[in-house]
């Protein structure tokens, strides 16, 4: 029995569970160690870098809920119950760096590695649940509806949590701390609650192999052998990769090259994240509201906004050349659009490609895609700067240095759209084909 849209719409609750304790760790108190307490930005900066070396675990989080009957409600709770300890104890360590720095960076590192191991165990178990429970023509537009909520949780928190804060102390931020953690676990609780008690909806073996280190290697092992799976993860890697190397530098460039404000360029990076919601929204009602009518199959959302992206990085980088005339407004707009449909749809494509096969591994698979998308996040941020810095050193014009690094990024979306084009990837009915080694 596949889950209903008042279901899926519940498990959302959980990425707005994610993406409320999420925005006060990865903003508000790295915004104290900068500001308040007038430490270098590089602190933060390293502790995020433990997020993505943790992320190469997702796989086997995703395989160890496999090898366990494949039951995810117990990992996602327990998930969302570590990120909030780790929340709680980063909040206990950025109090104390006004004490001490190097005790408070002791506490930290551990309270981060919390966080990011409770990220990835519960959000690899929330995407691999939906890949198993979903119907094959909902992925994109379920993918879309926990997205959206995600940044709903985003949003509301940062805002709620910005009139609590206000003025701040310690205690109130530890005060908020413990306030949105309890109330995401409530969250990740009602949304999770009574979602796998109803029977699969394939009758399809599961894995019996124990969940040991020899078993989930060769399972890993032979799933990698599949040529499917490695392409599509490649795939995952190059877009996700295109996709960030552009987040760090689009308002120094704006600032650079269009001499906008600092609240010009954050109105711009907002802009940004508007265009991103919209193309959610269109994958979201393609798939739902304005099926019957304007049925748009997943793989044109996905190569599509590939392309748009690709393109739309291209004019930027064109744009910068006839600053200040260029319509940046619109081309960052467009932008979003593109980097939303796109990203969704992705999110779709694997859960369609998670549930292939004889066996299910909905876990290990989500797992193994997740891990690629955040090691190319990674990646991105530090390349897409790393880059910046270097054409504007070898350069004295702003508007070539960045427009560089922002064609490479276009021409990296353009080579992510024809690996999509090869997957063939489908969202209108499941592919059952067994996925076995070289294939």
């Amino acid at each position: 029995m596949t889950l209903s849209w008042l279901n899926i719409l519940r498990l959302g609750l959980v990425q707005m569970a994610l993406g409320m304790v999420v925005v006060l760790t990865t903003a508000t108190m790295n915004r104290v160690m900068v500001v308040e307490l007038a430490l270098p930005a590089l602190l933060p900066g390293l502790l995020v870098s433990i997020y993505y070396a943790t992320q190469i675990l997702r796989p086997r989080f995703g395989h160890g809920a496999d090898a366990r009957g494949g039951r995810r409600g117990p990992w996602i709770v327990g998930g969302v119950a570590l990120l909030g300890l780790g929340a709680i104890g980063a909040a206990i360590s950025v109090g104390g760096m006004a004490w001490s720095v190097p005790s408070g960076i002791a506490l930290a590192v551990p309270s981060v590695i919390l966080i990011w191991l409770g990220i990835g165990a519960a959000g690899t178990n929330l995407l691999a649940l939906l890949a198993s429970r979903v119907a094959a023509e909902r992925h994109a537009a379920a993918g879309s509806a926990v997205r959206i909520m995600m940044i709903f949780g985003l949003a509301a928190t940062g805002i709620a949590a910005g009139q609590l804060l206000d003025p701040y102390t310690p205690a109130r931020l530890m005060g908020v701390t413990v306030g949105v953690s309890v109330l995401a676990l409530v969250f990740a609780t009602l949304g999770t609650w009574g979602q796998e008690r109803s029977p699969m909806p394939s009758l399809v073996e599961v894995d019996a192999r124990p969940a040991g280190k020899a078993a989930f290697r060769d399972i890993l092992r032979e799933l990698w052998s599949c040529s499917r799976v490695r392409r599509f993860t490649i795939f995952v890697f190059a877009s996700m990769l295109a996709y960030n190397l552009q987040d760090l530098i689009l308002e120094p460039f704006a600032g650079h090259v269009f001499e906008l404000s600092v609240g010009q360029s954050t109105a711009l990076g907002g802009m940004h994240h508007a265009g991103a919601l919209f193309g959610m929204i269109a994958v979201l009602l393609s798939g739902t509201a304005l099926r019957r009518w304007v049925a748009v199959p997943m793989r044109i959302w996905v190569i599509g906004g590939c392309l748009l992206s690709g393109g739309a990085l291209v004019a930027l980088a064109f744009g910068g050349i006839r600053a200040p005339d260029w319509p940046i407004e619109a081309n960052v707009l467009t932008l979003g659009f593109g980097n939303g449909a796109f990203a969704v749809a992705a999110i779709g494509a694997m859960m369609s490609l998670a549930r292939e096969g004889e066996q299910r591994r909905e876990g290990l698979r989500m797992g193994l895609f997740g891990a690629a998308q955040a090691i190319a996040f990674g990646l991105g941020s530090f390349l897409g700067t790393a880059a910046a810095d270097v054409m504007r050193a070898l350069t004295s014009d702003d508007a070539v240095a960045y427009g560089a690094v922002f064609a490479a990024e276009g021409l990296l979306f353009l080579l992510a759209a024809g690996l999509a084009l090869s997957l063939g990837l489908s969202a209108d009915q499941a592919d059952e084909r067994e996925l076995v080694p070289g294939e």
